[in-house]
């Protein structure tokens, strides 16, 4: 069973592989957490409405598998999010302290 990781940055896209769902869930949090630390976005202001860093997508990551799609949002102000859904995604809310990832592998792992 193969999973497939797609990391996106602005424009570039980087396609990444994985053999089993715990090394899936390793790529999709080592990925993250490099786009988290890389540089923030600025407020952007068009017309009559501003979105603040907070508010953009700068990056994501986004795993599917049999019958999983998943992923993390990196907003631009480095802070993460964690997704599951489709064509609806719905956010992964944290329990106690754990991070998005960990948040993540528990809705996946069960």
């Amino acid at each position: 069973m193969s999973w497939r990781i797609l990391v996106r940055h602005g424009p570039r896209v980087e396609k990444l592989r994985a053999e089993d769902l715990e090394a899936a869930l390793d790529l999709v949090e080592r990925e993250g957490r490099a786009l988290a630390a890389g540089p923030g976005r600025r407020t952007v202001s068009m017309r009559q409405r501003e979105f603040t860093p907070q508010q953009q997508v700068a990056g994501r990551v986004e795993l599917s598998g049999p019958g999983v799609r998943a992923g993390v949002d990196v907003r631009g102000n480095g802070d993460t999010e964690a997704w599951t859904g489709r064509v609806r995604r719905r956010v992964v809310e944290q329990e106690g302290r754990e991070s998005p990832y960990a948040a993540l592998r528990r809705v996946l792992t069960g």
